[in-house]
Order: structure tokens, then C-alpha cells, then sequence
């Protein structure tokens, strides 16, 4: 009887000494290259009234993120902001220092259970959440990229790869919630028990209900504003926090970074994305006129300001939405 719960634990474990072991292999070639004694001496010249205003101006970001998210909840229930913040920073905890991007599905079961909404609902919405993003980072980026003289070549690989998926992200967003009465019939002739059957058509509509969230002419318009203001909020923190340790970077190659970023850590990977974006850091910047070891300082910076912010919002909110959280 203890089979299953054993079985998974052991699959969490493997995953997450899995997970450590890609993030040591990534750090290590990002970090191959690097001068230690630069390394050292651009960190410990840090200006950390700047940092702290970095750290102010992401938990803003963070707050506009939680509004973005609540309008796709919309679709199906109004939820207090301060609810829908705490679940989006809970989960963000969860995707700092758990592998495989757990904290997704953790936002959307908290808020399921506090707001009382589905939770495959919520989660599809979590999703299109990420879809979108994808989009609105590649098109952007593009945009950045012909503002700059020095372009990454297998930077501009990368986003026209991810132009063609995210296009293709978005038109299932917007096709799957019109083929409902497909997806019914398809699991009405499973060959399963009636009990699963109707189980299985319930998570499907719900699902299909969150990913049509954007449908609608006035949630896909908020969505969008809402974008543009956490993009120019997270734009404006990686100049800041370049700005902390002497870095002359602008805001189009601040850009690119962060979309490269974003793009990168979209699939599931490592803990809080470690060793990813180092990676991800060196191959972009560089080509700017950074050395590998200015780089990997100024993406310690920037992910230690991302740390102090999720860390801090998100331990309040797992505290706020303790009644919400249910092991059984």
C-alpha cells in the first residue's frame, strides 16, 4: 500500500540530484573562463543602495505580475489581488529552490483551494501565462535586436526557434478552447470506466476554459498592458543592477538579456534556474563588450536581487495562504 508514495518519493529524489547535477555541469562551463580575481573585485564593488533599489523595483514588477495573472483568473471568478499575489510569489518560491519548475503547478493549486476555482483551471491559466510571455519576449526582442550594431549569432538562432514555437504556443491558446466539443467526444470513446470518463471531461473544460482566458477582447488587452509594464520594470532593475557594479550596458542589450533568460528558463531545468543563467549571461553578454567574468558578476547580482525579493515576498505569502495548504 506504501508502493506509491515510496515510488514518488524516490522519482523527487532522482529529480532533484538530477537537477543538481545539470546546474554543476551549466556553472561549470559558464564559469570555465571566468578571471576569479575580476570576478571578486566587480562583486565586492557593488553599490548596494542601487541593489536595493533594484530589490524595490522587482517586488513592483512582482506586484504587476500577480495583477497580470488575476486577470486571466477572470474568466472564471474576481479574486482579491493580495490573494493572487501571495499564491504568485508562493509559487516563484517554489521555482527559486525546487527543480523542474514545481512551483507553477504549487501557485495554481494554492489559489485553487484559497479562491476556490478549479485547479486544472488555474493551472492552464499559469500556463497561457508562460505561452505568452514566450511570445511577447521573442517579438520584443527582435525589435531590441535591430536597435544593436553587435548581434549574438546563436542568440538570433535561438529566438527565431522560439518565434516558431511561440507562435505556434499561441495559436493552440487560442484554437484548443474552440475544439471543446472534440476533446468531449474523443474521451467520451475512451475505453475507460464512467467514473474516469467524467473525471477526465471535468479537468479537459477546465482546462480548456483557462487556456481561452485571452479570448476575450478585454482580458487580452489588459494582459498586454500589464506586460509592457513588467518588462519595462524588469528592464529597469537589470540597469540598475548593471549600474550597481560599474557595467555599461543599455537598456535594448538589458533587454535581450532578460528575454534570453526568460526564454531559457521557460523549459523545466534547475533549481532557481542556477547555472542556466550564467550560461545564458555569458553568451549574451559578451558579445556586448563584457569580459566572462564581469558576465557571471553582474548575473550573481542580479539573480541575489531576484533571491532577496522571491524569498522575502514568498515566505509571507506561504505564510498568508497557510490554511490553503493540504498534504492529504
Amino acid at each position: 500500500m506504501d508502493e506509491t508514495p515510496l515510488t514518488r518519493k524516490k522519482t523527487s529524489r532522482w529529480l532533484l540530484a538530477g537537477s543538481l547535477i545539470l546546474a554543476a555541469v551549466l556553472l561549470y562551463l559558464a564559469l570555465r573562463k571566468v578571471n576569479w580575481n575580476e570576478l571578486v573585485a566587480t562583486l565586492a564593488a557593488g553599490d548596494l543602495g542601487l541593489l536595493a533599489l533594484a530589490v524595490v523595483i522587482l517586488s513592483s514588477s512582482c506586484l504587476v505580475r500577480g495583477l497580470r495573472w488575476r486577470v486571466l483568473l477572470s474568466a472564471e471568478k474576481t479574486l482579491a489581488v493580495l490573494t493572487v499575489f501571495w499564491a504568485t510569489m508562493t509559487g516563484y518560491l517554489g521555482n527559486a529552490y525546487l527543480p523542474a519548475r514545481a512551483g507553477e503547478v504549487i501557485r495554481s493549486v494554492l489559489i485553487g483551494q484559497k479562491g476556490g476555482i478549479s485547479k486544472s483551471f488555474s493551472l492552464a491559466t499559469a500556463l497561457t501565462e508562460r505561452i505568452m510571455d514566450a511570445v511577447v519576449l521573442v517579438t520584443l526582442s527582435a525589435l531590441a535586436l535591430t536597435t544593436l550594431r553587435t548581434l549574438p549569432p546563436d542568440l538570433v538562432r535561438a529566438l527565431r526557434g522560439m518565434a516558431v514555437i511561440g507562435v505556434l504556443g499561441m495559436a493552440v491558446i487560442f484554437i484548443a478552447p474552440r475544439m471543446s466539443n472534440v476533446v468531449q467526444t474523443i474521451i467520451d470513446g475512451l475505453p475507460v470506466a464512467a467514473g474516469l470518463r467524467e473525471r477526465l471531461g471535468k479537468f479537459a473544460m477546465n482546462f480548456l476554459t483557462g487556456a481561452g482566458a485571452l479570448r476575450h477582447w478585454g482580458r487580452l488587452a489588459q494582459f498586454l498592458l500589464y506586460s509592457a509594464a513588467i518588462w519595462t520594470l524588469d528592464t529597469l532593475t537589470g540597469l540598475v543592477t548593471a549600474r550597481a557594479f560599474g557595467l555599461d550596458l543599455n537598456p535594448a542589450q538589458v533587454f535581450i538579456l532578460l528575454a534570453a533568460l526568460g526564454i531559457a528558463s521557460a523549459v523545466p531545468s534547475t533549481p532557481g534556474a542556477v547555472g542556466v543563467y550564467q550560461l545564458v549571461a555569458v553568451a549574451v553578454l559578451v558579445p556586448f563588450g563584457l569580459s566572462n567574468s564581469q558576465a557571471v558578476a553582474y548575473i550573481f547580482g542580479y539573480q541575489g536581487v531576484m533571491y532577496v525579493v522571491i524569498t522575502f515576498w514568498g515566505l509571507i505569502g506561504l505564510w498568508k495562504l497557510r490554511g490553503a495548504i493540504r498534504f492529504s
